[in-house]
């Protein structure tokens, strides 16, 4: 559906905004993309597409369950390498020198004004993104909790992580905690709170200034990213969540509602 929502920057995307179930997707690393004029960040070429620049597999999967959710999502348009929009302006990783074992020469030695460049080009955007959606349910009394994807890597550091999904949360740990409550009807997959990452490590930074500053319930869900290496496996994946999501859900006491013309997953 076109409409202003998805018109606010090249560097953002808003897919359904005005889709009125109860859940409003993030995916703050849902790309690969620099723009030209940051010269691929000095970045060697095995690394352009990389975990280190985006979350593989996780844009499908938020868009998957955007259909089954009947949610809206924003979503970057932007390596995370250029700006992450799961940082505050002020922290370091924003705009990381070094990820893991890749190096970032284009984001070495930063002017003030570089940095606030990007900012302003970057994360403002994929905020006013947010804020207009949910300013928009606001006015049609939709209710609404809040739901970021991302994807990790199976090793890290050279350490083999077993975790399959992380189920993510701050001080507000109602959604996460609700759709844990059901674990078990994925008994095959190996599903942990806060894991590989959790507040200690920054990450929730977008659940808590579009989520509990708003007031809203809110939760990440980190999945494995060699489980998401094709599009089906994605959807998949989104079928799995939900029966995660939708008993949580009517846990906290809201109800999905159907979109006309809905794609599947």
């Amino acid at each position: 559906m076109s409409s202003e929502l998805e018109q606010l920057s090249p560097n953002v995307e808003t897919l359904y905004g005005y889709a009125k179930g109860p859940v409003l997707l993030l995916c703050e690393h849902a790309s690969y993309h620099i723009p030209e004029h940051y010269h691929g960040l000095g970045l060697e070429p095995s690394h352009r597409h990389s975990h280190a620049a985006w979350d593989p597999g996780a844009r499908d999967v938020a868009v998957a369950l955007s259909g089954l959710l009947n949610a809206p999502l924003v979503a970057s348009r932007v390596s995370r390498l250029v700006y992450d929009c799961n940082r505050p302006p002020e922290a370091a990783s924003a705009m990381p020198e070094r990820s893991e074992v890749v190096e970032v020469p284009g984001n070495r030695e930063l002017t003030s004004a570089q940095r606030a460049a990007r900012v302003e080009a970057v994360y403002y955007p994929f905020c006013h993104a947010v804020t207009q959606v949910l300013a928009q349910r606001t006015a049609h009394d939709i209710p609404t909790v809040l739901i970021t994807v991302h994807s990790f890597t199976p090793t890290f550091h050279g350490r083999v992580r077993a975790v399959e999904v992380g189920i993510l949360h701050d001080v507000d740990r109602r959604l996460a905690d609700a759709m844990l409550a059901h674990a078990d009807r994925l008994p095959h997959r190996c599903i942990q709170r806060n894991a590989p990452y959790g507040p200690q490590d920054g990450v929730t930074h977008s659940l808590v200034r579009h989520g509990i500053d708003n007031g809203l319930a809110n939760v990440m869900i980190e999945i494995r990213n060699d489980l998401l290496a094709t599009l089906e496996d994605a959807h998949a994946m989104a079928r799995e969540l939900m029966q995660l999501i939708q008993p949580a859900l009517a846990t906290l006491g809201v109800e999905l509602t159907h979109r006309e013309g809905k794609h599947d997953a």
